[in-house]
């Protein structure tokens, strides 16, 4: 993903007049992004568990795991360069090329069940790499995980914490947040390789809107997120699910923990 940003260009002024005459008026191929809603994992959606966890025990948590999005224009939407200029310009507004956000093609309602295909999908390598993460054999539990609205694969990584946070915590009693509300990003394979996202600037200030301290971020893209980074948010980033558990863990005893 990138942001471009207005250049100024000395250029003659005529031919300039008439490209933006014509530019103002003709859709181009960018959508806009900005800061969406983040959900925590550990409560509840619409009165529903997000995570439900049959079979075994599971714990009591306190603290928040907040999931995050942004919202973008649709792909069929028509965007002026009145729109992409004012975006340039603001630090909670982002421009994309559509094919970086919506590279399937195909109408809104086909994206819409791409997403959410890729929700479901996510979900399950979510489940499987916190219980090869727990040393638990996949189908030993029922996991259930429930987040409507929402599709992509990007809540992956803190569906995964979310799991262990309710089955294990810490590992020692304490919970995986240490009290705190911790918020992120990141894709995650059924190995508890954490994956790169996009839209990581906008992701850290819809995390801080809410209340979050801490945000996990892909390392790959802690440039982007140290961009934008709100005032009182702490980077960690992360390659791993049980790098992700171990900065947490340190993060509550005063260890050492991994920066941008």
């Amino acid at each position: 993903m990138f942001t471009p940003r207005a250049r100024t260009l000395a250029l003659a002024a005529l031919p300039v007049a008439v490209l933006l005459g014509t530019a103002a008026f003709a859709p181009l191929p960018f959508t806009l992004a900005q800061p969406g809603t983040t959900a925590n994992v550990l409560g509840d959606d619409h009165g529903t568990p997000v995570i439900s966890i049959k079979g075994t025990p599971t714990r009591s948590t306190e603290g928040e795991l907040r999931m995050t999005t942004i919202v973008a224009t649709g792909p069929e939407a028509d965007v002026g360069i009145r729109d992409v200029v004012d975006s340039w310009f603001r630090a909670d507004r982002a421009v994309m090329p559509r094919d970086s956000v919506y590279p399937t093609g195909g109408s809104e309602k086909e994206i819409e069940r791409h997403n959410l295909d890729d929700m479901a999908k996510s979900q399950d390598a979510a489940v499987d790499a916190a219980l090869n993460y727990l040393g638990r054999k996949p189908g030993s539990v029922d996991v259930t995980l429930h987040l409507a609205d929402i599709g992509g694969p990007s809540a992956g990584l803190f569906f995964a914490l979310g799991i262990v946070d309710k089955l294990d915590g810490d590992g020692s009693g304490g919970d995986l947040t240490g009290g705190r509300i911790v918020a992120g990003t990141g894709t995650i394979d059924a190995d508890g390789d954490v994956g790169a996202v996009g839209g990581v600037s906008l992701k850290t200030q819809a995390a801080r809107r809410d209340g979050a301290t801490v945000f996990l971020v892909p390392k790959a893209e802690c440039s982007e997120a140290k961009a934008e980074l709100p005032e009182g948010l702490r980077l960690i980033p992360v390659t791993t699910l049980k790098g992700a558990v171990d900065s947490l863990r340190a993060l509550d005893r005063g260890g050492k923990v991994p920066g941008c």
